[in-house]
């Protein structure tokens, strides 16, 4: 059996040679594909270009007229206002069609009432439903970006097993107060920005960006790798919440919630675990709460 000859075979067309080219350079970093600054590139130019991140799946729909009312003073998002055809007007109804169409953007659409019940399988409507589309997520690469871009430290919130909306709403408004750069909520197994959160948090969801993370324990370790110092709040933490150094640099406050606290693998994640110092004796905080004294001590020494 004859053995098979060394070197380029007939008809290779020099594919070996050719092989044996350089490449040319390397590319930078913003070119090359899954690297990190690639992708706070294309964070950048998303937002620089007003596209959505991640949709929060499906339309919520707010019902009842004094529930309706509220949604709208508070700027909830909304792109369709229903009311019932032939609808007992009164206060309420009066304001709602107003504030709508002062607000602008919002289709109102008159419907008979069986279209309402259908809507909103047979809930008590009283005769006004307002649709709220879904909230678009950031990405969670992109709140520390942001605040790079503009030459700031981030200070960013990320939830842990919050599953309250209005705690959610309460930790936008406390991260907007305090300037914050954001917030970072799982996907599954956590609230997400419905009407409850946007009311909570009382307007500052307009300006505050939340975003969703597939895996909150990866997006922690990705905050790490950037430069970000990831703290943990929990009743047994080694540290007292003044004796934190890193409060006045990159920054992300981790929350669990109220009764589990820190789940093992995020706790486990995170460089730092803090404990508020509590004389009054209370065992733990809400979520809502426990972010606000953080991100208060984090922006005093900001100042």
């Amino acid at each position: 059996m004859a053995g098979k000859k060394k070197g380029p075979q007939v008809g290779s067309g020099g594919q070996r040679r050719r092989g044996l080219e350089g490449k040319g350079p390397t590319p930078p970093a913003e070119m090359r594909k899954g690297h990190a600054k690639q992708r706070a590139a294309l964070a950048k130019a998303r937002r620089a270009q007003g596209r959505p991140q991640r949709r929060g799946g499906t339309s919520e729909l707010v019902v009842g007229r004094n529930s309706v009312v509220e949604a709208l003073r508070e700027g909830v998002p909304a792109n369709a206002f229903y009311v019932q055809q032939f609808i007992d007007n009164d206060d309420r109804v009066r304001e709602a069609v107003r504030v709508a169409g002062e607000r602008g953007g919002i289709r109102l659409v008159e419907a008979p009432k069986a279209e309402l019940d259908r809507m909103t399988n047979g809930l008590n409507h009283q005769g006004v439903v307002l649709q709220v589309p879904p909230y678009d997520y950031a990405h969670p690469e992109d709140l520390s970006a942001a605040a790079f871009d503009k030459g700031e430290d981030p200070l960013i919130v990320a939830l842990d097993g919050v599953t309250d909306p209005r705690n959610l709403g309460a930790v936008v408004r406390s991260v907007s107060a305090f300037g914050g750069h954001g917030v970072v909520v799982p996907e599954r197994r956590a609230a997400g920005m419905t009407a409850g959160a946007w009311k909570t948090s009382a307007g500052t969801a307009a300006r505050t960006p939340v975003a969703r993370a597939t895996n909150l324990t990866r997006a922690l370790e990705s905050y790490q790798k950037a430069g970000l110092m990831v703290i943990g709040l929990a009743a047994d933490g080694d540290v007292e919440l003044q004796d934190v150094a890193a409060l006045d640099g990159p920054l992300v406050v981790v929350v669990g919630s109220e009764g589990k606290g820190l789940s093992r693998l995020v706790g486990e994640a995170c460089d730092l675990r803090v404990r508020i110092p509590m004389p009054g004796g209370a065992e733990s905080l809400n979520a809502g709460v426990a972010a606000g004294v953080v991100l208060y001590e984090a922006s005093r020494r900001r100042s």
